[in-house]
């Protein structure tokens, strides 16, 4: 049997894709060998990720110093450096987007996270992005907002791969699975190709735990008969959201309504967990990973996971064990006082807000870069 655990997940159904990305690793042969030793199978990128890999490297100077000279504005050279990395990125995963038939192998792009509350815009902007990198194999990242729902509708419509990111809710959830689904239905509506278009709904986990385990510790402090029901809760709620959201997942996308679309050579649109580090030390550093292993899945992970998992990840089908458990954590979440959808409302919210703060600090290194 397989030894790499990353590897292994492939058997059990489970595709892993890297939540990083940057110039050094696509030139060095750094992201081929991950590839070809460990089954990586795509790759995700965020305003945080380019701000990070374009302030810390000098890969990126010579360019930047062109575009420069060319009268490039910095917003400009913004969007060339991404998409040139993303173009190169998503070569280096064509031949497995190929072998999977189109399951796998994609390179993801996000929208400018100021968009997040525009529908026009956030559409305008995905189109544009779509069009620049002209790949197959790139998906174009739309916040899951209120806003963002009409326009993945749109998108799906259009035959445009899209990646809903910054997923907190079930509610959601279900409203994100339906603006897929129905925009598959307008391209079926008008006789439209629907065989090659994919797309993922991305699940946001460590950061439900981050924000609820201090309001759980806080009402035991305050009522210490409270602390029996809890302490079992605590780092328990974002693998709950996940097992409740596949659950969705299976009715959705073994319901009557998409088997019609599978018919026409449809995709299903997979559940991509992501941020699925573990943030608090006290908990496993692979933690997130070996919890939520299922088929028809994808967890996304930060280059420490992803080496944390290879040295010692314990892969197995958990997904759909302990349903109930999850059912009743939710239950018991609320009798003690805490709304879950306040809870995931405020971590979009903030979620939107620290992708315009990375967005507006990847500006300002370029201008800095630049000497503005």
């Amino acid at each position: 049997m397989e030894s790499n655990p990353l590897k292994q997940l492939t058997r059990l159904g489970q595709s892993i894709w890297l939540d990083y990305i940057n110039r050094q690793m696509l030139n060095n042969g750094e992201l081929k060998k991950m590839i070809h030793d460990d089954d990586l199978r795509g790759m995700t990128s965020n305003p945080s990720i380019f701000e990070k890999s374009i302030a810390e490297g000098k890969d990126y100077d010579a360019d930047i110093q062109t575009m420069i000279k060319a009268g490039k504005s910095v917003t400009a050279i913004y969007d060339a450096l991404t998409i040139a990395d993303v173009q190169k990125a998503a070569d280096e995963f064509r031949p497995v987007y190929e072998s999977t038939q189109g399951i796998d192998g994609y390179v993801s792009l996000e929208v400018n996270p100021h968009l997040a509350h525009d529908t026009k815009k956030t559409i305008e902007e995905a189109r544009r992005l779509w069009k620049a990198l002209n790949r197959p194999n790139v998906f174009i990242k739309v916040p899951a907002t209120l806003a963002g729902l009409p326009a993945i509708q749109q998108l799906i419509s259009e035959g445009i791969n899209v990646n809903v990111t910054l997923l907190f809710g079930l509610p959601r959830y279900r409203q994100v699975a339906d603006a897929y689904i129905s925009g598959l239905e307008k391209r079926v509506a008008h006789q439209e190709d629907v065989s090659h278009i994919a797309s993922v709904a991305s699940f946001f986990l460590s950061r439900i735990d981050v924000l609820i385990d201090p309001l759980l510790k806080e009402k035991s402090t305050r009522n210490e008969e409270m602390g029996d029901f809890v302490h079992p809760l605590q780092g328990q709620m974002a693998i709950a959201s996940a097992k409740m959201a596949y659950q969705i997942f299976l009715e959705l996308f073994h319901s009557p309504r998409f088997k019609a679309l599978q018919e026409k050579g449809a995709h299903v649109q997979r559940l991509l967990w992501a941020s699925t580090s573990t943030k608090n030390p006290q908990y496993s550093d692979v933690k997130y990973v070996d919890a939520l292993i299922g088929p028809q899945t994808v967890d996304t992970v930060p280059m420490e996971t992803f080496n944390a998992y290879r040295d010692h990840g314990d892969p197995d089908l958990r997904l759909e064990t302990d349903i109930q458990k999850s059912a009743s954590d939710f239950q018991l979440l609320s009798e003690v006082g805490i709304d879950i959808d306040h809870v995931t409302q405020q971590l979009e919210d903030e979620g939107v807000d620290k992708f315009n703060q990375s967005y507006d600090k990847l500006i300002k290194t370029l201008n800095e870069k630049i000497g503005r």
